[in-house]
């Protein structure tokens, strides 16, 4: 079993948002009150991990108030795979028995799931556990040092898909692991939550013309998620 004081969170808050359009960060974006790339952070801001790593490119976000320490993603492609490295890098040299890897636009994630994944690392320094809404596994995922080396060679924006694949997945409400990458994805979630960044115009321009069907879809879509 895997303890949380032995192991390294590694937040990815690089990706470049080109879905987002030229806006910056996505992670600035604000959601609940506060910025979107933030949640993950203040959720599990009082699990006692070894350290708390975010690797970062471009958003404004002050996560070293949370206790990270801020790492720079200076690659080029800048895709999740570098990321991933640059944080198994870091961990690593703090001789974490193991990392746990979340992603800082998945903004309804919470530690009761975190140690949930914790509870079943059964396997210990091999042991690959993600997050599942039931369908698919994906992240937050953790990883036992034994996997580190397999964790730095992989490339391209599938990023650990291939190994968390084939790791144990821990299923939980798929309102939980929803990752938000495009405006509409943000705004149909907003309103949703009831978050008072919610946008109500009927000349948004998230609501115009055919903009209106693809957020209907998108509502509908994130209602089914949530159950309601």
């Amino acid at each position: 079993m895997i303890a949380v004081e032995d192991t390294v969170l590694v937040l990815l808050a690089a990706g470049r948002s080109e879905r987002f359009g030229d806006i910056g960060s996505k992670l600035d974006q604000p959601f609940l009150a506060r910025p979107l790339g933030l949640h993950v952070a203040v959720a599990l801001e009082d699990m006692p991990f070894r350290q708390r790593i975010v690797v970062v490119d471009g958003c404004t976000i002050d996560f070293a108030q949370f206790g990270f320490f801020v790492t720079h993603n200076d690659d080029p492609e800048r895709d999740m795979a570098s990321s991933v490295r640059i944080g198994v890098e870091c961990a690593r040299a703090h001789d974490a028995k193991a990392v746990l890897i979340a992603l800082a636009d998945m903004p309804r994630v919470t530690a009761a799931h975190i140690h949930r994944l914790f509870d079943a690392s059964e396997m210990g320094e091999r042991a690959v556990v993600a997050s599942s809404d039931g369908r698919s596994p994906k992240p937050p995922a953790l990883f036992g040092r034994a996997r580190f080396d397999e964790l730095l060679a992989i490339s391209g924006d599938q990023g650990a898909r291939d190994l968390i694949q084939s790791g144990r997945h821990v299923v939980t409400n798929g309102a939980e692991l929803i990752d938000v990458d495009t405006p509409e994805e943000l705004e149909a979630l907003r309103e949703l939550v009831h978050a008072p960044e919610a946008l109500s115009r009927p000349d948004s321009h998230v609501l115009r013309g055919g903009d209106a069907e693809a957020l209907a879809a998108l509502r509908a879509e994130l209602k089914a998620i949530l159950g309601e």
